[in-house]
């Protein structure tokens, strides 16, 4: 948001940013293992407002408790709504408390909404000429709009004026509230009119008027352009009461009597004791600091027998001054020379490329970035074609001078998610080399889970400044321009504010990240290079057999229809099966199956999860289970994947993401290569389209049994560890231990209640859970493991003190240091609570099993660089496992290299063990 230069009124919907910011944001909890999530979201927005327009009159709203005059109205208003969560209730009272400290005015008034007493004070001022910002996530606040009131909604930083209003519902503001009461709110419990849709309501509305014009003209329905308008008269003749009652239930009242007026509402001092105590209790330091003396907070080295900060705190308590009027852009030859010298002198710089695509095989270079100090910056366009653009230099050749420079391994570059630059100059024979860090990465090993790891919200969050988002100079949607179509005297802002922005996130991440122990070893030492490995393994592709993939379709659409029919016929009737309100009266009303979990609204749940529940006992829901199974892999692979395959290269180029995932694996999209199924004959088969070329194999090298391994190098117990180094079978091993038998003797159903135990005891698994997955009595499974907690002391020694060590820290870490932040470790509720405890345990083996593999990759992309040889090629990450494409002639030779480095990338108390796989397709490999 641009700053305004007339200070309007801004009235601000508490209630709605509680709410929102609560279920919309990631659970925060200070050590205390207080909830503090909402109340640094409201306070993040009102903080924001408070930069953009600089009000002197401002209201911050909330509703009261108890009941209002619609209650009255109607019984059943706003009942479908759940109980407030504990979690949430307990931050108002702090917040509240937080909001008149910091000097707003706030409001609370008894029997009537926020939204009446924001809907009689935008009145006032509107009737007064003085603009009026409402700033809010509430869609009934529509109506209020008018030529002097506007909304705002700071979470998704879109505003909504009178066409705002046209464009987003179709109808003009003064017909939002008939447009709500046709529609229904099921938030609210507001009925609507049965059967009126979108294009419905918005066909009448247009058409005919408001409600009491619709029901006054019922004749006219059969005449309007929409789908079912001839009978549509007759459907809603008789929900003309309940329409008019959803008319009342949906208007905000205007006419309140108040004790106060827009103009008496002055933003007051602020309470600087007050907010000290508040932001000190609920740990908010940056805030805190502000409030104290102002000064930046620096991360210094701690001091002796002081406990280190744990948190990834921003370098600085005040905004960073940007000033886009510096900027350079570059249209001649005189200027870029300049600019390759000031590239050159740099100790290091900052580069991003602007695109035609964000898919990096497609993409066209439009324009490069480039920043080397703050303020410093300049765009650099190379093919902005809309009509009346400049004149441009030459795009090949500004690149051709530029190569030896980006090329240049002691030229120092930064960058944010800097693979999809390298990729990019990729498709130009530019290779570029020398990159000294990029910012998501910084901001992904600071701290997984703290936030989005985008520019927009690293900026925001670390230097306390509001980029320039893309959407705001390119729209959104289907009308969303690509950069080439984009007026230089915005792309130029735009691009050269993202290579100042990324300098200075390095410089202020790397102050953070610099005392946090091992960190930047793995931000250093793993995540950066391995972009860099990614980017060519992306680049490199895997082939695709297209041909099996269409018969794979054909085969897999027969079945999925076999199946539906075969659900239809158990539930005696036809439905769809996607619908979930129809397969909650299927599964839960007519077949009277038991309601395992509900969702938040009070409904039967019908997750995955719950079916598989369900699919234990009763063979409906494993049908369905079975139907949802082959049709996804139908539509995400065996039609997808052909449809993917690079008409230059004709190989399938997936996008891996370093920054996801809260443990450090990999993930990664068009294709999902992680969720392929291997447990089933269908998901092998995909498998099967994964192939090499002519006179090649696929050699998949996957770590065996890794994070039990990782177990028993963390808890260093004897007898893991001397089961492991003397190669016994781990789940025999187990087995003769808990069962008391010797390793010759372990039967099958033993070894399978072993392997159950060494699993689900490294994800946290209960004795319930280990019960029903072995389907034993309960008493049973929690004999079993005590037995195993007797026979192997040191894996309960270690969870138990790595819990602990959660609790006092926040925080676990793998062996390489890499951290997993845990905010809900000493959270109140018992079930985030245990799910964080849960994740104590696991995050570490999962975590380092991750930093192992990474580390493997980096060591075998610098064997295959020093070879030099174009019979090898890394072409997928899966998991634990290793995927490449060797000619047949070097396999003995590779497969043994590729197996010692993996098994030597990492010294542990027990061995590292590759096994190795070959064959024409992954599935014959794997």
């Amino acid at each position: 948001m641009e700053k305004q230069s007339t200070s309007p009124l801004v009235l601000v919907d508490g209630s709605s940013y509680l709410f929102r910011a609560f279920h919309g944001l990631p659970p925060l909890t200070n050590s205390k293992g207080q909830d503090t999530g909402a109340i640094y979201g409201v306070v993040n927005m009102l903080r924001s407002l408070m930069a953009t327009y600089e009000p002197s009159h401002i209201a911050v709203v909330f509703d009261a408790k108890g009941k209002t005059f619609r209650d009255d109205i109607y019984k059943e208003y706003k009942a479908n709504r759940p109980p407030m969560p504990d979690e949430l209730r307990s931050q108002i009272e702090p917040l509240h408390k937080i909001i008149k400290a910091m000097g707003f005015p706030m409001i609370v008034e008894d029997g009537v909404e926020a939204d009446d007493v924001i809907g009689t004070l935008a009145r006032q001022a509107s009737a007064q000429g003085i603009p009026c910002v409402i700033s809010t996530g509430d869609k009934d606040m529509a109506q209020l709009v008018d030529e002097h009131v506007t909304l705002i909604n700071t979470m998704t930083n879109t505003t909504m004026d009178v066409a705002g209003v046209v464009e987003k519902f179709g109808v003009p503001a003064e017909l939002i509230i008939d447009y709500l009461a046709m529609k229904g709110d099921k938030v609210d419990n507001i009925p609507g009119i049965p059967g009126v849709g979108d294009k419905s309501a918005v066909a009448l509305l247009n058409g005919i008027g408001g409600v009491k014009e619709i029901y006054a003209n019922l004749d006219k329905i059969a005449s309007l352009e929409f789908r079912g308008a001839k009978n549509f008269a007759n459907k809603i003749a008789p929900f003309e009461e309940q329409a008019l009652l959803s008319y009342e239930l949906a208007t905000i009242v205007c006419d309140l009597k108040l004790e106060y007026e827009p103009n008496t509402l002055n933003m007051g001092d602020m309470d600087k004791e007050a907010l000290r105590e508040l932001f000190a209790e609920y740990e908010f330091k940056r805030w805190l600091a502000e409030v104290s003396d102002g000064n930046p907070v620096k991360a210094n080295k701690p001091i002796d027998g002081q406990q280190e900060d744990t948190t990834d705190e921003p370098t600085s308590s005040s905004a960073i001054q940007v000033d886009r009027d510096k900027y350079d852009v570059i249209l001649s030859q005189a200027a870029l020379d300049t600019w390759i010298e000031k590239l050159k002198n740099a100790k290091y710089y900052a580069i991003d490329t602007e695109t035609t695509s964000i898919d990096y095989m497609q993409a066209e270079i439009v324009g490069l970035s480039f920043a080397v100090a703050e303020n410093e910056a300049c765009y650099l366009p190379l093919a902005h074609d809309y009509p009346g653009a400049p004149e441009q230099l030459d795009r090949d050749d500004v690149l051709a001078q530029l190569k030896p420079l980006l090329e240049d391994t002691s030229a120092k570059k930064i960058g944010q998610h800097i693979k999809y630059d390298k990729n990019v100059l990729a498709n130009y024979d530019i290779h570029l080399a020398g990159i000294l860090s990029d910012t998501m990465l910084a901001s992904y090993v600071l701290n997984s889970v703290a936030t989005k790891h985008n520019m927009d919200s690293l900026s925001l969050k670390y230097l306390g400044h509001n980029t320039i988002h893309f959407e705001d100079i390119a729209g959104k949607g289907a009308k969303q321009l690509t950069f080439n179509q984009i007026a230089m005297d915005e792309a130029a802002p735009y691009a050269a504010e993202d290579a100042d922005i990324t300098l200075r996130l390095h410089e202020a991440l790397d102050a953070l990240i610099r005392f946090k122990g091992e960190l930047p070893k793995v931000l250093n030492n793993i995540e950066v290079p391995l972009s860099s490995v990614l980017a060519k393994m992306e680049q490199n592709g895997v082939l695709i057999d297209s041909q099996l993939l269409s018969q794979q379709s054909q085969t897999l659409a027969a079945r999925i229809l076999e199946l539906e029919n075969e659900v239809h016929e158990l539930a005696e009737e036809s439905f769809n099966l996607g619908s979930t309100k129809q397969l909650q009266h299927i599964l839960f009303e007519k077949m009277n199956l038991p309601v395992v979990k509900k969702t938040p609204k009070g409904a039967p749940s019908t997750s995955e999860e719950v079916l598989q529940e369900l699919a234990l006992e009763y063979e409906l829901p494993k049908k369905i289970m079975a139907f949802r199974g082959l049709t996804k892999l139908k539509n995400t692979y065996t039609d997808k994947l052909p449809k993917m395959i690079h008409h230059r290269t004709g190989r399938v180029h997936t996008s891996y993401h370093q920054a996801v995932t809260a443990t450090g694996r990999l993930s990664s999209t068009d294709p999902n290569l992680q969720n392929i199924p291997i447990r089933t004959p269908e998901g092998r088969q995909v498998r099967q389209a994964f192939v090499a070329r002519p006179g090649y194999k696929v050699v998949a090298a996957d770590y065996s049994q890794i994070e039990l391994r990782i177990m028993a190098h963390l808890s260093k117990d004897e007898g893991l560890v001397e089961a492991f180094s003397s190669g016994k079978d781990i789940h025999s091993a187990t087995a003769a231990e808990v069962f008391d038998v010797s390793l010759d003797e372990v039967s099958v159903n033993e070894r399978r209640s072993a392997k159950a135990i060494n699993f689900g005891l490294i994800y946290g698994m209960s004795a319930f859970g280990l019960s029903k997955q072995l389907n034993i009595p309960r008493y049973d499974a929690q004999k079993y493991m005590d037995l195993y907690f007797e026979r192997y002391p040191g894996v309960l020694t270690y969870m138990e003190s790595t819990r602990e060590g959660a609790k006092q820290t926040g925080y676990v870490s793998t062996v390489f240091g890499r951290r997993l932040y845990l905010p809900d470790i000493k959270a109140s509720n018992a079930m985030r609570r245990k799910g964080a405890e849960r994740a104590a345990i696991n995050a570490p083996m999962q975590g380092t099993a991750a930093d192992i593999i990474k580390k493997a990759m980096i060591d075998v992309d610098a064997w295959i660089n020093d070879i030099n040889d174009e019979d090898i090629l890394m072409i997928m990450q899966v998991h634990d496992e290793l995927v490449f494409e060797i000619k047949e002639e070097r396999l003995d030779e590779y497969v043994a290299k590729i197996k010692a480095l993996m098994e030597d990338t990492v010294s542990l108390n027990v061995p590292l063990v590759v096994d190795v796989g070959i064959g024409n397709n992954w599935d014959e490999a794997h």
